[in-house]
């Protein structure tokens, strides 16, 4: 028996903080309706802000809140509409906007369709909770039902949403303030004049009289000026900055004689204008937003396939070093060897073999040392990129061509860090190549070192020495597809113009690798 009473317990553990929560929410939507319309009902729009930003555990509070709230407003009209609506009415709004907001956190929505989703929550609440109310007050009352029904339903159906599309919005940005990207920096100084022109006219509004109804309209326009640009500015989340401070002092500025029933014709048509262009703000702001994360999404992807290009080209370049200097070792070794035959040959009286070997040796040793440095350019990291080009096996190469002059360099490289030296090393003997293969007449190879700004690079050009002929379209084809590569890795580009390659690379002065010792 025990045992049974213990399975069946139920443990309810009440927090101070919720009964604190639950006051606050009571106390809230009780001072909310005092400055509350039929045309703008701010409780309404309190239920499902209150419901976004609370955690679900919490909600059995705001319930709590919400019955506090109703048995201080309804207790007393149980004479009035009857036992049944006061106890109907009073228990079932909250459990139906429960519902729709925990459906709608079922399919919590990306950056790009906050807007959309913020849209869908507004109407769907305030068409099911306000239809429940009304069906249960023309269902239940005692009285009679007023003579201008479709008007009754008109207003509250109006002003539940108008009050739910002004402050929802608002919530969520607040429940998602540590979600998303931050704000821009750059777009402080518009933003903050944004939000003081909104206010400015707002406060503008409230100074209107009561029956200036035009001149309260084209305060209203005027103040969606600022809030476009605020939604141009932060997509969504600049909308739902917006949309309240449109709303809200329209709404103060309402005249109204203190009862909730009170109406106004005029304002009313402005408040229809206004949840229009807020609808239309939220939609503009999902459009901005979604554009926007797929921009930055796309820049992502983009800068990671950079990044793994370039640091593809420093693994095979590590690589090619590890080899070159293997090469290296060989060569000496073989120099080695060949220098003790010959002094074995001179001393053993054969000086004619003995010289004969020295000669071949040498100049196979020097096309060694030029083939190795092909693989792996190893003085570039000691003397810099132009005593490699000029003194490596590819300027060897070029001469036997007999087609390239002699390279004009200008400028200090070892300024550069070793990768990009290494990146416009390799681009400069591909594009010679290149255009040795593809192209006719004599090959002039230029580059310069320099800084501007807080950059630093270097540019080259590689061209036809006559300068009345044109590089053909294959040839332009190939240049992209063969040192575009390369270069975009590095953060350079290649331009093809008339009859030359321009080759530009550059780096920012701050945070940069060792670079290559400038030579003595």
């Amino acid at each position: 028996m025990d045992r049974f009473k213990q399975a069946i317990e139920l443990s309810i553990r009440i927090r101070p903080a919720g009964l604190a929560l639950a006051a606050l929410y009571a106390l809230g939507c009780l001072i909310s309706r005092q400055f509350s319309l039929d045309q703008f009902f701010l409780p309404a729009g309190i239920r499902v802000a209150a419901l976004l930003i609370v955690p679900t555990r919490l909600w059995p509070y705001l319930l709590l809140g919400e019955y506090l709230y109703f048995a201080t407003l309804r207790i007393p009209m149980i004479g009035a509409y009857g036992l049944g609506w006061v106890i109907l009415a009073s228990t079932l709004l909250m459990p139906m906007a429960m519902l729709v907001v925990y459906l709608h956190r079922l399919k919590m929505p990306s950056e790009a369709a906050t807007g959309l989703w913020l849209l869908s929550l507004s109407v769907c609440t305030a068409l099911l909770v306000s239809g429940l109310n009304l069906g249960l007050s023309f269902a239940l009352w005692s009285n009679p039902p007023p003579s201008n029904l479709l008007d009754a339903v008109d207003r509250t159906l109006f002003g539940h949403f108008a009050a739910i599309i002004t402050l929802v919005p608002l919530a969520f940005l607040w429940d998602r303030r540590h979600a998303g990207p931050g704000w821009n920096p750059r777009s402080a100084a518009p933003t903050a004049a944004a939000l003081l022109v909104m206010l400015v006219l707002g406060f503008g509004m409230q100074l209107t009289g009561g029956s200036a109804h035009t001149t309260r309209t084209h305060l209203v326009l005027l103040a969606a000026l600022p809030a476009i640009a605020l939604t141009f500015m932060h997509g969504w989340r600049g909308a739902a900055i917006a949309i309240p401070l449109l709303n809200l002092p329209l709404h103060a500025a309402t005249p109204s004689t203190g009862l909730p029933s009170s109406f106004d014709l005029g304002t009313f048509a402005t408040q229809q204008n206004m949840a229009v262009m807020s609808v239309a703000l939220l939609a503009l702001g999902s459009s901005i937003s979604y554009h926007h994360q797929r921009a930055r999404s796309r820049g992502l992807a983009e800068e990671t396939t950079l990044r793994l290009a370039r640091s593809s080209h420093q693994t095979s370049e590590r690589e090619l070093r590890e080899r070159a200097i293997h090469l290296r070792h060989l060569g000496e070794g073989m120099d080695s060897s060949l220098s003790e035959m010959v002094s074995w040959l001179k001393s053993q009286g054969h000086h004619a073999v003995a010289h004969s070997l020295q000669h071949a040796s040498s100049v196979h040793s020097r096309l060694f040392r030029e083939q190795a440095s092909l693989v792996y350019p190893t003085g570039l990291e000691q003397v810099g990129l132009y005593v490699a080009l000029q003194g490596g096996g590819a300027y060897g190469v070029w001469s036997t061509t007999h087609r390239v002059d002699q390279p004009r360099l200008t400028g200090n490289p070892c300024t550069l860090n070793v990768d990009l030296q290494l990146a416009i090393y390799r681009t400069l003997i591909e594009a010679v190549s290149l255009l040795l293969e593809l192209e006719g007449g004599q090959i002039c190879v230029r580059a310069r070192c320099g800084a501007t700004g807080s950059r630093r690079g270097i540019v080259a050009v590689v061209a036809l020495l006559d300068r009345g002929c044109a590089l053909s379209t294959h040839t332009r084809q190939q240049a992209i597809e063969r040192l575009g590569g390369r270069m975009q890795a590095f953060g350079g580009a290649v331009h093809c113009r008339g009859n030359r390659l321009r080759l530009v690379l550059h780096e920012s002065n701050a945070g940069m690798p060792p670079r290559a010792a400038a030579p003595a």
